[in-house]
């Protein structure tokens, strides 16, 4: 592991927190030592409190921090006296020692301080430093771990055998640590949890971090090279949306799936001993809050689930507080036929469960190229993920977002309407797959949203398109098919039959192909499958010199009637709004639009408000209806056209 300290870049020794934000930033940085929030850092300084009076306090990483990102403000400061007072108790459950630790903060608006804080001021060195190496995992969790690290390490390291984090930890570092420590001490190893080190200031205890997990590294063959990307190879969606809704249904809630592969894990997969060194457990206890203890190998979740609940009532009198079962459905899902797969209520979920899995392939990969893999024995897992402390998150838990697990597709979703339903149904919950010829469809991609730069009229594209929707989030739940086009007018007299077929072909058969493609996804989904289909009020009331336009909108609604017809049966809603005078599209630049107020003598703020209740009518506005006709509100709605149009009286 390369020691990237920079004296360069560090901050001079006169400011210790900046310099410990720049050795927690390297920690962080580096997903060989931590992931996704893991990690821990702290510094010891005094200061002068509001009295004029010195007190001494441990700077410590807040709950919620990521190492990689961490500022100053990340940092909790707390009186470090009462902190080694706390560490002569006997005995002190999680929650009151956090309570304890919000007392000792001297800001109360400061973050929830590290479950691992007393740890922190347990040890006498100014700087501290904690990480989850890969490699020194992979050393610890095998049959012979603790010699392995005494032979690796010698007595440079106090080796702690594994206790649960939290206080009943730090008071065993409490007896080990001053016991066998001397001033050739420079770490501390946690067997199956992680590595500390200290030193006089921030780089000294980096240093000191990057020699120890490198002579780790080299003694299990880790990192190991890097593998490139590669595409997925193709399955069938329809299985792999099945397979979705089988771990919702054992989830009670909607659930998205992720399909994952590369060399390593195809490897790991192709396994004929996949099935046992698999299911052993994790690498570190923390990792059963993102991935559960074990993962599904095959496709059954229905048999995991029953198993779960199994392991659940076998270790139930354990818990410290009042148990409330996690939901039984399995996090990660190895198949050889599939792939790696992960779930999750958020895709952000199936992104931690990826990359935590894929460090578990390298480790275990590591340890059974030594001496064998071996995790903590089921009770311990257990322990950690029905702890005290995040059975207490559970029951402070908000209200979850209104289509959360749901994933929905947008057309034409660069720009107008189409970016206003995508923008809509993100803000409620769904992941997104946009879809439009415009390139910057995919500007504003993340772990919740894909732009795909697609042709809606491309059948070939439109199914590729649904591919990989699906081996990014598992399914399709909802449609809003926004793509569209509006011809030069023109009379009938003049039509251009090219320009009739083209719109004729985004804005109406493009929806049948696409309605063809999704409906067995739809009807997989598992709350049933919604459809929204963004017409015109020129379906209902068209205009002089838009007879091409007019009649591709009548026509697609015609088309979403069928459906709302043929597909009730499977669960699935289809319902049409008819927008009119949705003038922030790209239909209307502020020259046309000016044109047309002056044709009929009014100002532009005046044209815009030509309806019945004097509304302005927005692609927001728009979109907010087409996410809430997907909601609860309108289960029971299907085969409804809407106007959205401020009242016109040619409508009504």
């Amino acid at each position: 592991m390369r020691n990237r300290w920079s004296a360069a870049d560090a901050p001079d020794g006169s400011a210790p927190i900046a310099r410990l934000v720049y050795a927690s930033r390297l920690l962080g940085s580096d997903t060989g030592l931590v992931l996704h929030g893991g990690g821990n850092t702290s510094v010891k300084t005094t200061v002068t409190d509001l009295t004029g009076e010195p007190v001494a306090v441990l700077h410590v990483k807040g709950s919620g921090s990521d190492l990689a990102t961490m500022d100053s403000s990340g940092f909790t400061a707390l009186r470090l006296e009462r902190l080694r007072a706390l560490l002569r108790l006997e005995r002190l459950g999680d929650s009151d020692m956090m309570n304890e630790l919000r007392c000792a903060r001297l800001d109360a608006r400061a973050p929830d301080p590290s479950v691992e804080t007393l740890l922190h001021a347990l040890l006498p060195h100014p700087v501290v430093l904690h990480s989850h190496a890969d490699a020194l995992l992979a050393l610890t969790n095998q049959p012979d771990g603790a010699r392995l690290v005494e032979e690796l390490y010698g007595d440079s390291v106090v080796v702690v055998p594994y206790v649960m984090p939290g206080f009943d930890l730090a008071r065993r570092c409490a007896d080990l640590y001053p016991a066998h420590a001397h001033a050739g001490t420079v770490g501390m190893v946690l067997l199956h949890h992680g590595l500390f080190t200290f030193g006089a200031d921030a780089e000294e205890a980096y240093r000191r971090h990057i020699d120890l997990i490198s002579r780790a590294e080299e003694r299990v063959g880790l990192p190991r090279p890097p593998v490139a990307p590669a595409p997925l190879p193709p399955v069938d969606r329809v299985r792999l949306a099945r397979l979705r809704r089988d771990v919702s249904a054992t989830a009670d809630a909607p659930m998205l799936l992720s399909r994952h592969e590369d060399p390593a894990v195809r490897a790991f997969l192709d396994r004929p001993d996949l099935a046992a060194v698999a299911t052993r457990g994790p690498v570190t206890p923390d990792h059963v809050l993102r991935t559960k203890r074990i993962p599904l190998v095959g496709t059954d979740p229905a048999g995991y689930a029953d198993a779960y609940r199994r392991y659940v009532e076998q270790h139930r009198s354990r818990a410290r507080t009042t148990l409330t079962m996690l939901d039984p459905a399995p996090r990660v899902i190895l198949d050889p036929e599939l792939g790696m797969l992960t779930t999750g209520r958020s895709a952000a979920e199936t992104l931690m469960a990826r990359d935590i899995y894929r460090h578990t392939v390298d480790v275990i990969e590591a340890a059974e190229a030594v001496s064998g893999y071996r995790a903590l024995p089921a009770e311990d897992i257990f322990d950690v993920e029905y702890w005290e402390l995040e059975q207490a998150k559970l029951r402070r838990g908000g209200p979850t977002p209104e289509f959360a697990g749901e994933v929905a597709v947008v057309t034409g979703a660069a720009s107008g309407i189409g970016r206003a339903c995508a923008e809509a149904l993100l803000a409620r919950g769904a992941c997104v797959v946009g879809l439009d010829r415009d390139p910057s469809v995919g500007a504003s991609d993340g772990p919740a949203r894909l732009g795909l730069t697609v042709d809606v009229t491309d059948a070939a594209a439109v199914d590729a398109a649904l591919d990989t929707a699906v081996d990014r989030f598992g399914g399709v739940d909802i449609v809003v098919a926004a793509a569209g086009i509006f011809p030069p007018s023109r009379a009938i007299a003049d039509l251009d039959p090219a320009g009739w077929q083209r719109t004729m072909s985004v804005n109406a058969e493009s929806v049948a192909h696409l309605f063809g493609r999704a409906h067995p996804l739809l009807a997989l989904a598992p709350r049933g499958g919604r459809v929204v289909v963004i017409a015109s009020r020129n379906a209902l009331a068209p205009g002089p010199g838009a007879v091409a336009y007019s009649a591709s909108k009548a026509a697609v609604t015609q088309v979403a009637r069928v459906a709302a017809l043929e597909w009730a049966g499977d669960g699935i809603r289809v319902n049409v709004l008819h927008p009119d005078a949705v003038f922030d599209t790209g239909l209307w630049s502020p020259e046309v639009l000016d044109a047309r107020a002056r044709h009929y003598g009014l100002t532009v703020a005046e044209y815009k408000r030509r309806n019945l209740l004097g509304a302005e009518i927005t692609s927001a506005r728009v979109g907010e209806l087409a996410a809430t006709l997907c909601g609860e509100p309108f289960a029971a709605t299907t085969g409804a056209q809407i106007s959205v149009d401020g009242g016109n009286e040619r409508v009504i």
